[in-house]
């Protein structure tokens, strides 16, 4: 058992440096209140467009999970709260191939082959196309940042 823990440490390094990544981004959107003017750059789309983007209100969703307020972070973007959620199921996924030595197909590659998974992965795009959409308009402003 020591032995294959000791194989396995190095294989974990892209998925514990994926993690540190995250986990500080996480930590400085925790630190840094995004809802404070200026404190971040505005979105490119909503300057430049007018459009609520589907990432506009990401980092006030961010702030808010990471001091444990879920409904103002539903409420600030709810696909990015969904976001995070799908991201820590992949990189636990991406942990479990990887310790047992299996190799591991990002989600994105999924979509060259038919079948289940990439019916899932289209219907997940179409859902986040429909939210966007629907944010920008006046029957959807709840879900407008």
């Amino acid at each position: 058992m020591r032995h294959r823990l000791s194989r396995a440490v190095p294989r974990l390094a892209a998925p514990l440096a994926t993690l540190a990544g995250a986990g500080a981004a996480f930590v400085y959107v925790a630190a840094v209140d995004p809802g404070e003017p200026g404190r971040y750059p505005a979105c490119p789309v909503w300057t430049f467009l007018g459009v609520y983007c589907p990432a506009c209100g990401g980092l006030r969703s961010a702030h808010a999970l990471a001091h444990g307020d879920l409904g103002p972070a539903l409420g600030a973007n709810a696909a990015a709260v969904l976001f995070f959620l799908a991201f820590a199921g992949f990189w636990l996924h991406w942990v479990v191939l990887t310790a047992r030595g299996r190799p591991y197909a990002p989600p994105m590659r999924l979509l060259a082959r038919p079948g289940p998974r990439t019916a899932v992965l289209w219907a997940a795009a179409a859902a986040l196309a429909a939210f966007t959409l629907l944010r920008n308009t006046p029957f959807g402003s709840a879900l407008a940042p």
